[in-house]
C-alpha cells in the first residue's frame, strides 16, 4: 500500500499548527431515532469550514520550496478551492482557482477573500482540466488534484484518526464519497488505527458512480447527476478507487428528499450549520438502520459552507 500508517502519523504533526481539532457531538434525539449510539465528528467547525484544510494543507506543506514558489493551483467547486487558497496564505505563495461557473457564491466568495486567483470555467470535467492546465502551464503552479493525490488522502486520513483516538472501539465509521479522498483516508485509518471498525459510505442517488464502481470493479461514471449535494458530484480516482474497493464494506446511497429531511434533523436537533453533502451519512444511517441496530457508530460531519439562499428551496 502506498500510504503507510506512519505516513498518516506524520502528516497529522504537519498540519497541527493549521488547523483545528474539531469537537465530537453527540444527540440523544438522533441517537433514539437510529436505534444506535452516534458520535458526530464536526468538521463543520474546522477552519474554511471543511475537512479539507487537512489535505490540502499537508500536499502543500509537502512540497519543496522550489516548488512552491510559483504558487499552488487546483479545480474545485468550493471546498478544495478554499483548502488550496487558505494554504497559499499561509506558505506566502499564489493560488490559483478553477471554479465552475455555478460554483455557490459562499465558497466563491470565501475563495477570493483568502486572496486566490478564481477563473470560471463550464461546468463539466473536461473544462475544469483544460483551464487549469493553461494556468498551470503559464504560471508553473503546482497542481494539488481535489481528492487523487496520495498528499491529499494522507491530509484526509488525520480526520478519522482524531475520531478514533477521541472515541475508542467504534463498531462503524460513515463517511460521504465523491471523489473519495475522505472516503479512502478515512479507510486507512480505520485500518491502521481500529481494524475492528467497519466504514460505510454514503452517496447520493443523484451522483451514484462509487457504488455502481464498487459492483463493476471498475472506475464508472454516475448514469446522470442531479443532486443538491453539490460536493459529491466528481467521480472516484485511480488512487482512490483501489483502496475504497479493497477496505469499504458497503456504499449506501440516499435520494435528495432523505438528504433534506436529515439536514431538517441536524439543524433542529444538534443547532448546527451543515452543508448537504454532509449528512449523506446519516442519511444513509437512518436509511439502513437494521445495519447500525445498537452498535456505536462515527459519523464525519464533513462541512458546513451552506448558501443560506438556498434554505427556502429544500425547506419550502
Amino acid at each position: 500500500m502506498s500510504i503507510s500508517k506512519e505516513q498518516i502519523e506524520q502528516a497529522h504533526e504537519r498540519i497541527k499548527p493549521f488547523i483545528h481539532k474539531t469537537a465530537v457531538l453527540t444527540c440523544n434525539t438522533i441517537n433514539e431515532l437510529a436505534g444506535a449510539e452516534l458520535f458526530f465528528k464536526c468538521e463543520n467547525f474546522q477552519k474554511i469550514g471543511a475537512f479539507k484544510i487537512r489535505g490540502g494543507m499537508n500536499a502543500a506543506l509537502s512540497l519543496s520550496k522550489e516548488k512552491a514558489v510559483n504558487g499552488i493551483a487546483t479545480h474545485s467547486s468550493g471546498n478544495h478551492a478554499q483548502a488550496i487558497a487558505y494554504a497559499a496564505r499561509q506558505l506566502g505563495t499564489k493560488a490559483y482557482i478553477v471554479m465552475p461557473n455555478n460554483s455557490p457564491s459562499v465558497k466563491v466568495n470565501a475563495v477570493k477573500g483568502y486572496g486566490a486567483e478564481v477563473t470560471f470555467c463550464e461546468n463539466n470535467q473536461q473544462a475544469r482540466e483544460e483551464t487549469l492546465q493553461a494556468i498551470v502551464d503559464r504560471t508553473g503552479a503546482e497542481f494539488i488534484h481535489p481528492y487523487n493525490d496520495d498528499r491529499v488522502i494522507t491530509g484526509q486520513a488525520t480526520c478519522a484518526k482524531e475520531l478514533l483516538e477521541e472515541i475508542p472501539s467504534l463498531d462503524f465509521l460513515l463517511a460521504p464519497v465523491g471523489g473519495g479522498g475522505l472516503l479512502s483516508g478515512t479507510l486507512l485509518s480505520a485500518h491502521y488505527f481500529s481494524p475492528e471498525t467497519k466504514v460505510y459510505a454514503g452517496e447520493p442517488e443523484g451522483a451514484a458512480d462509487a457504488v455502481l464502481s464498487l459492483k463493476s470493479g471498475k472506475i464508472e461514471t454516475a448514469p446522470y447527476i442531479k443532486t443538491i449535494a453539490d460536493g459529491l458530484l466528481t467521480k472516484l480516482g485511480d488512487k482512490t478507487f483501489p483502496i475504497i474497493q479493497q477496505y469499504v464494506a458497503d456504499i449506501l446511497t440516499v435520494s435528495d428528499e432523505e438528504i433534506i429531511s436529515t439536514l431538517r434533523l441536524v439543524y433542529e436537533r444538534m443547532k448546527i450549520i451543515v452543508e448537504p453533502s454532509c449528512v449523506v451519512p446519516l442519511a444513509a444511517l437512518l436509511k439502513n438502520k437494521e445495519l447500525f441496530a445498537g452498535k456505536r457508530a462515527g459519523i464525519i460531519l464533513s462541512g458546513g459552507n451552506v448558501d443560506l439562499k438556498k434554505f427556502c428551496e429544500w425547506f419550502s
